[in-house]
């Protein structure tokens, strides 16, 4: 079964994330800005969700995670919790 490992900053506004994708495009690190602006617990580990298989996520985060290139900033993602930028770590 395939296998994923990605970080995500979440936040309420569609523009406030495309802001921090351009905040990332020009050199901020995601981590960085996952801490300071994220509002999921994960924004404290700089955004990591750990590893986990298909199914386990949103399917509006599933279909990125198992779809987009790795180490390449995705989104804004909506889903139920907000919106989302994504970044594929690993995939096997």
């Amino acid at each position: 079964m395939s296998k994923a490992s990605a970080r995500h900053i979440l936040v309420d506004s569609e523009a406030q994330c495309a802001d921090l994708k351009q905040q990332i495009s020009d050199g901020a690190d995601f981590a960085d800005l996952a801490k300071q602006h994220s509002s999921c617990p994960s924004g404290k580990q700089g955004g990591g969700l750990g590893e986990f298989g298909p199914g386990q996520m949103v399917p509006e985060f599933d279909k990125v995670v198992f779809s987009a290139p790795v180490n390449e900033v995705q989104g804004p993602v909506k889903t139920q919790f907000g919106y989302h930028l994504l970044e594929v770590t690993a995939r096997d």
